[in-house]
């Protein structure tokens, strides 16, 4: 893990699952993999159409990003829902980062493109699926700021909105972290900062009932594979809902210290109970 990380000195203990608990992770495991598989199969294929035709604008192959991650939802029996207005038009958006489920709630409104450090793109697996739904991997270093940029208005040019984890990690999905002013550096080019809008959004998660409230968090050094095998064999399942705040314009700010801080606010103030950052 990198220093970014973040840690807490107790993890939720999820229950050793049962034997109807190892049915559930079969019954909701196998369709869900599935989907995946076979939507990323014919993603690949239209792309083969979409970008000699279209280049980077993909006008397709987003809908089939969408339909997995809503159709993932009902597969694992977790109810989603949204608050709010989706921003209309190219922009960016910055949300906060709880959990692995975040990819999948934050795509199923709305047509976004991640953008993610560069390591991620060599992970197994991740890094691939990251790919091919046009994920933008940048690399965390200053001499990389002008290729950013031009990237940035390349996607942005494209109709795109490039989603940002402001926190730089994830947590337990209780709290917001301070939020990177480093990461809206870009956002103030004279090639981006008259045009440019940005919605901050929240996801908020609600446990089970009687499971802790962290429930669906994922931070730290826990593992992926135990934390998906529990989610999957959870019964009941819990809530996600991602709320949409108002958009801002980035030419409205002074600097990035005070944009950053005024988008920390408004995706605060999603979470229904905020817990002050450790």
């Amino acid at each position: 893990m990198n220093n970014d990380t973040w840690t807490s000195d107790t993890v939720p203990e999820h229950l050793k699952i049962s034997p109807m608990g190892w049915v559930r992770v079969i019954a909701r495991g196998v369709p869900l993999v599935s989907l995946i598989l076979i939507c990323l199969a014919l993603l690949l294929l239209v792309r083969l159409i979409e970008k000699p035709l279209y280049g980077e604008v993909r006008p397709w192959t987003p809908y089939i990003t969408q339909f997995v991650c809503r159709s993932a939802f009902f597969i694992m029996g977790i109810t989603y829902q949204t608050e709010g207005t989706v921003m209309r038009g190219p922009g960016a958006v910055v949300a906060n980062h709880s959990s692995w489920l975040d990819i999948f709630a934050l795509n199923a409104a709305k047509r976004i493109y991640f953008v993610s450090k560069d390591e991620v793109a060599g992970w197994p697996g991740i890094g691939w699926l990251a790919r091919a739904t046009g994920t933008v991997f940048i690399r965390r270093d200053r001499k990389e700021a002008a290729s950013q940029i031009a990237v940035f208005r390349e996607r942005l040019a494209a109709g795109h909105k490039l989603l940002f984890f402001p926190e730089g990690t994830s947590t337990d999905g209780l709290q917001v972290l301070a939020f990177k002013p480093t990461l809206f550096a870009a956002f103030f080019d004279p090639a981006l900062k008259d045009t440019l809008a940005i919605q901050p959004v929240t996801v908020r998660y609600q446990a089970p009932e009687g499971a802790d409230q962290r429930f669906y968090g994922w931070w730290g050094d826990m593992e992926l594979a135990p934390h998906l095998l529990g989610t999957l064999a959870a019964s009941p399942q819990g809530r996600v809902t991602v709320v949409y705040h108002l958009p801002v314009q980035v030419a409205d700010y002074a600097n990035r210290k005070v944009l950053a801080a005024d988008l920390e606010v408004a995706v605060r103030s999603g979470l229904a109970q905020h817990r002050i950052p450790e």
